[in-house]
């Protein structure tokens, strides 16, 4: 029996170890045709049962179809059933990047949905996870964010959080795969691409090394603890929320900080508010915790929340106040 190579073997390990469900059933790879995500799909080709491949095409480069087609050919090469899925990526405020990404999200999940909500493994790895918190940190967005990208958020899994970039492309070499490189990956007008070649290259010389690996371990940490604060918070939000969608500040009162406003935050989303962020969040709270008779916080989609008789209840915003 030949030996298997070290990158190919720790990648079909990180697969197996992970997804141990998965292999009673189909999975969906989403593949670009990069290192990170022809790695994966090669190691669940060869670990799962039933995997189905999909390359998304963005149409942002010239040639993007064409590059696409080359995807689906190399996931065919591993016996991996797969298909090219065009979307339209529109103008988000967030940027390009954002819209790219849900776009992507989108299609990928269509596809799982179509398979009875199969798992969507993503490979990111363990860089892309030093990234996420490195952002994270520069925008001040919290614990939550700072907890980085899920091992699993059905239908979203992500096996090779471990893996460091290096051992996918690797793996690449050691299985005679041919990964694409995405120029948009060295280009410097994206926030990530400039953490990735010059700040975190930085600290990894200035501290001596270590830096990516120790990023992603607060980020496994900060996500045990976002996980059993959330827990509590959606049992707090049980008991609080009432028949007709209102919330009693006695009861989210007592809690923590860190527990109302993950009960605040969750429960406004239930109530139709999107994309609260930090200082608004805080604004309702203070609803809760600073009650002074203070008027009713403006929130994002022209609504607003008002307390009345120790309950909170979100109602479209009164113009002329």
């Amino acid at each position: 029996m030949s030996r298997v190579p070290p990158a190919v073997a720790e990648i079909r390990r990180a697969v197996r170890q992970n997804l141990p469900d998965e292999r009673r059933g189909p999975v969906v790879v989403a593949c670009s045709g990069g290192a990170d995500s022809l790695a994966l799909a090669a190691a669940a080709a060869f670990v799962l049962p039933e995997v189905h491949g999909v390359v998304v095409d963005h149409g942002l480069q010239a040639g993007s179809a064409e590059v696409a087609e080359r995807g689906r050919t190399a996931l065919a090469g591993l016996d991996v059933a797969a298909r090219v899925v065009p979307v339209v990526v529109g103008r988000g405020s967030d940027g390009p990047e954002a819209a790219a990404r849900h776009a992507r999200y989108a299609a990928l999940r269509a596809v799982s949905d179509e398979l009875g909500g199969a798992p969507v493994l993503l490979g990111h790895t363990l860089d892309d996870q030093a990234e996420t918190v490195l952002l994270g940190l520069g925008r001040g967005s919290g614990a939550r964010s700072l907890a980085g990208m899920r091992a699993r958020t059905p239908p979203w899994c992500r096996p090779l959080l471990a893996v460091r970039r290096a051992t996918t492309r690797q793996a690449c070499v050691e299985a005679g795969l041919e990964p694409w490189d995405d120029p948009h990956n060295d280009d410097p007008r994206y926030t990530r691409v400039r953490l990735r070649h010059e700040v975190l290259p930085l600290l990894e010389e200035v501290l001596a090394g270590g830096v990516a690996s120790a990023l992603a371990r607060t980020a496994a940490q900060l996500a045990d603890d976002d996980a059993a604060l959330t827990e509590l918070a959606t049992v707090v939000l049980r008991e609080a929320e009432d028949d007709d969608g209102g919330l009693a500040t006695e009861i989210v009162g007592k809690e923590p900080a860190a527990v109302r406003r993950r009960v605040l935050r969750a429960w406004l989303t239930a109530r139709g508010v999107r994309e609260s962020d930090d200082a608004q969040v805080r604004a309702v709270d203070d609803l809760v915790a600073r009650w002074r008779g203070q008027g009713p916080p403006s929130l994002p989609g022209g609504l607003e929340v008002i307390r009345s008789r120790g309950r909170l209840t979100v109602r479209a915003a009164r113009t002329g106040r």
